[in-house]
């Protein structure tokens, strides 16, 4: 089972960014996807999750309208659109997998996304 990310970088102040997320070693489409994200210092958090069909969304408070969540359930990919980027959106963002009805997850590693001028 492996869950990549990529697409991180350093961004400007109101600059936009797309993560990739490329899963293998499992039925994608069996599976939600969730992007969380964790600040230096702080808590790992929720930033958007998305249903195994797509068909579902949620997102973060401080995210919504600025975010979006997507998934290729043939390219077994999950996205996190990411505009009007903010210095407080800096962080490793990483993707899970979670099985519905089940306590099975797997993680990605993360990639890092720095937004600053």
């Amino acid at each position: 089972v492996q869950l990549v990310e990529s697409g991180g970088g350093l961004v400007q102040p109101g600059g936009s960014l797309r993560l990739s997320c490329a899963a293998s070693g499992f039925t994608f489409s069996n599976y939600a996807m969730t992007w969380y994200r964790q600040a230096p210092g702080k808590e790992r958090e929720l930033v958007a999750s998305i249903s195994s069909t797509g068909g579902s969304t949620y997102y973060k408070d401080s995210v919504k309208g600025r975010f979006t969540i997507s998934r290729d359930n043939y390219k077994n990919t999950v996205y996190l659109q990411m505009n009007s980027l903010k210095p407080e959106d800096t962080a490793v963002y990483s993707c899970q997998a979670s099985r519905t009805m089940t306590t099975v997850t797997y993680w990605g590693k993360g990639t890092l996304v720095t937004v600053s001028s």
